[in-house]
């Protein structure tokens, strides 16, 4: 690939979908002020020319973003989509078993649609208890390597042992918390522009 051809294939217009739950929905926070919104800013900050759609829903299961997911990407048509989902089946103590193959199916949709997908892990907290949290949190691993899809290991990585970047739910995270879950989410979603 020339240097010119290089530069237009990151050049062109990208569309990412997120497809996530109230973590990337701005839930009791100012609108502009989420990762999500803070990911567009910095795509046009560093003249990137790709439109962002959030189509997180606060209370979102891995199972309605599997439902929701076909009419995105038949909407949307996007080069990019970001799948934050599994910290409320996590939080109701769902079975990982239907977590893991609801993800496994949206990649598969999104792949099938030559977009790129990007998995975004989470944690939970450890009062659910040693073995499920262990595969809760394994499961993401999991189906990032057989999928071949990147992943984000844990989206508050330096957030969720602070407490004051938390509001007094104890569960979402404050405004102040969104430049660091971008900073955890940007280093695999960068790479993702300059494919083809």
């Amino acid at each position: 690939m020339t240097l010119a051809a290089s530069a237009s294939a990151y050049s062109a217009p990208k569309t990412v979908l997120v497809v996530g739950d109230s973590l990337s929905a701005e839930y009791g926070i100012a609108r502009g002020s989420g990762w999500v919104s803070l990911l567009e800013q910095k795509l046009k900050a560093e003249k990137i020319d790709a439109r962002v759609v959030n189509a997180s829903i606060s209370g979102e299961t891995t199972s309605g973003g599997r439902a929701r997911l076909p009419a995105l990407l038949g909407q949307h048509r996007p080069d990019i989509v970001v799948i934050e989902l599994g910290a409320n089946d996590g939080l109701r103590g769902l079975p990982v078993a239907s977590a893991e193959a609801n993800l496994r199916s949206m990649i598969s949709m999104a792949q099938q649609k030559e977009a790129r997908v990007l998995l975004v892990g989470m944690r939970m907290p450890p009062n659910y208890g040693r073995a499920y949290t262990e595969r809760f949190f394994g499961m993401f691993k999991t189906v990032s390597s057989e999928t071949r899809s990147p992943l984000v290991p844990f989206m508050l990585e330096g957030v969720a042992d602070k407490p004051t970047l938390f509001q007094q739910d104890r569960l979402h995270p404050t405004a102040d918390a969104h430049p660091i879950i971008l900073s955890n989410i940007w280093p695999q979603f960068a790479p993702l522009l300059k494919k083809q």
